[in-house]
């Protein structure tokens, strides 16, 4: 069930939202009107995407340096458990997606993750994410 569970929320996004200028907003409907994108999330998206092309060394040296796990790390509780047994602790630092499987409890939790830095979006149940609240920066 823990693969289930981390394919449906791979293919989740996170909502944004954005405050816009009439004119750009007006800009952007055009562009979308005569058929350069199939909507205004099309153009954002592309935007956005295209920024990111424009910055990508950046982000892959900044990647380096901070030694984040570019992409998507998923804990579970079998994990948690084996760091546990090895007397170790985890510092979690992702750029994209941490997840903490639904069914890891707070004391494991607690006992195997000292430190969570996450640019991007961490899952975990709320109860976790509570716990954690004081070690997540």
């Amino acid at each position: 069930m823990a693969k289930q569970e981390l394919k449906l929320k791979t293919s989740e996004s996170e909502k944004i939202t954005i405050n816009l200028g009439p004119i750009d907003l007006g800009q952007i409907d055009l562009l979308v009107q005569e058929g350069f994108y199939s909507n205004r999330t099309d153009l954002i998206r592309t935007a956005i995407r295209n920024q990111l092309n424009a910055h990508a060394d950046v982000v892959k040296q900044t990647v380096a340096r901070k030694s984040l796990v570019l992409g998507m790390q998923h804990y579970s509780r079998a994990d948690l458990e084996a760091i546990q047994a090895a007397g170790q602790r985890l510092q979690i630092q992702v750029l994209g997606l941490a997840s903490i499987a639904s069914d890891v409890s707070v004391e494991l939790a607690l006992a195997t993750i000292e430190s969570i830095f996450v640019l991007g979006a961490l899952h975990a149940s709320t109860v976790v994410k509570t716990a954690l609240a004081g070690r997540i920066h």
